[in-house]
């Protein structure tokens, strides 16, 4: 498996800011989620690092995910086939910020980052409008759609 695209020492800091301490596990899932463009399950994760590191279980992968998730550092999506899937929240192999497109046919994923003005322009007034109406300090979003591909569609 490839080194992660941040080095160990960022990783430890990070945790250690949210009083944690750097795993073999964290490492390992973080390296994994670092070099894949897929949306990857929790057990799909598993599958992947069993074969390098047979002695990190399920569960350790499960609870790993949701500490993850919580130092933002992940994101947990729901395409609506009750598996949660992962993808690193900062990742050289994507945009820094981007939407799905979730086919509710086949299940495929589809990174949406080329926005164009407008939808920046709605998307910041959005914010902008909930910060002030809620008082409410939004930090990032993660907005999904959901429909048919081009191939569902043809079928349906």
């Amino acid at each position: 498996m490839k080194k992660c695209c941040k080095d160990s020492e960022g990783w430890q800091g990070k945790f250690h800011g949210y009083g944690y301490r750097m795993t073999v596990a964290r490492e390992v899932i973080l390296d994994l989620l670092s070099n894949t463009d897929k949306h990857m399950s929790a057990e799909d994760i598993y599958m992947k690092i069993h074969e390098t590191h047979p002695n990190i279980g399920l569960t350790t992968v499960y609870r790993t995910l949701e500490v993850l998730s919580d130092m933002a550092l992940v994101f947990k999506l729901d395409i609506g086939d009750g598996r949660a899937r992962y993808e690193l929240a900062e990742s050289p192999k994507k945009p820094n910020h981007h939407h799905h497109l979730v086919c509710t046919g086949c299940r495929k994923i589809v990174d949406y980052s080329d926005f164009i003005d407008q939808e920046v322009k709605l998307l910041q007034d959005t914010e902008k409008g909930l910060s002030k109406k809620y008082n409410f300090k939004i930090t990032n979003h993660l907005i999904q759609f959901y429909g048919l591909c081009g191939a569902c569609s043809a079928r349906a």
